[in-house]
């Protein structure tokens, strides 16, 4: 009796075992803001976690909130691991610890106020008073860059928010706001595709575009993994190949990397935070 109890507690360790070894990891939430609507959002994003998971050995699920400010509640619930972010430079999300692993390979993005070419109003403070869109409480240089350079000119509105950078570009095609606050290169892409001639008021500095960054919580080595995937995707062919199928998605004209960064590249960021007249929505 005792041989066989022994040989069945060493059967069921060895299934216990078998059955631990064989459980697949968990993959890590990997969340990204929405300039745009969730369909083309999703249809950017979908492939590049895939690649970056497949390359690294470090899986990846994409999560995208409705609306920008969801997704970056739930970053700052801990509910994600890896984000594509520029939302967590201000003070007190800063003390939450999230590192900068890689940036996309831009030039830079610009906040601007921006009018129809029909228009009537030539200047800043010909919006006193009026409604202006801007994508949520939440975006950079969707609201609190344009937004401070109103209030540095004097300039009170009302601010309309419209959950993405796209619906405050469509509420000022449609009308429903003498002008709108946004992104300079996501009204640069809107335009193209809706033929549309808007006229610029204000402008900022450049600020590098959104960056992806890894929660304390994960180990430094898969953060390690996470961002020489990310960085490599231009020089191989198969990264590549995603790449250009994302940035025709958005009929972008070529394809759009990342390059490596760290917590200094987003200096300008928190200096912005620092003196900005903008109550700071954290």
């Amino acid at each position: 009796m005792k041989d066989n109890m022994r040989g069945l507690g060493l059967c069921l360790t060895w299934l216990l075992s078998t059955v631990c070894q064989a459980a697949p990891t968990a993959p890590y939430a990997f969340g990204v803001l929405n300039h745009r609507s969730l369909q083309a959002t999703a249809a950017y994003w979908n492939p590049i976690p895939n690649y970056v998971s497949s390359r690294s050995g470090v899986p990846l699920e994409l999560h995208i909130g409705r609306t920008a400010n969801e997704t970056t509640d739930r970053v700052v619930a801990g509910k994600r691991d890896f984000a594509c972010t520029n939302h967590l430079f201000t003070p007190k999300r800063a003390e939450l610890g999230w590192r900068v692993l890689a940036r996309q390979d831009s030039q830079g993005i610009r906040g601007q106020v921006v009018v129809l070419d029909k228009s009537p109003i030539k200047a800043l403070h010909a919006l006193d008073g009026k409604t202006v869109a801007f994508a949520n409480p939440y975006a950079f240089v969707g609201y609190y860059v344009p937004m401070d350079a109103l209030l540095r000119a004097g300039v009170k509105v009302t601010p309309l928010f419209s959950a993405n950078q796209e619906a405050a570009m469509g509420q000022l095609v449609s009308g429903q706001v003498a002008a709108a606050g946004v992104n300079h290169q996501v009204m640069v892409d809107f335009a193209q595709r809706r033929q549309l001639k808007y006229r610029m008021l204000a402008e900022s500095e450049p600020y590098y575009d959104l960056a992806v960054m890894v929660s304390p919580r994960v180990s430094a080595a898969d953060g390690d993994k996470v961002r020489e995937a990310f960085v490599g995707m231009a020089g191989d062919p198969a990264g590549l190949r995603v790449l250009r199928l994302a940035a025709q998605s958005l009929g972008w004209p070529r394809a759009r990397g990342f390059v490596a960064a760290d917590d200094h590249d987003y200096a300008n960021y928190r200096t912005f935070f620092s003196h900005t007249r903008v109550p700071l929505n954290e």
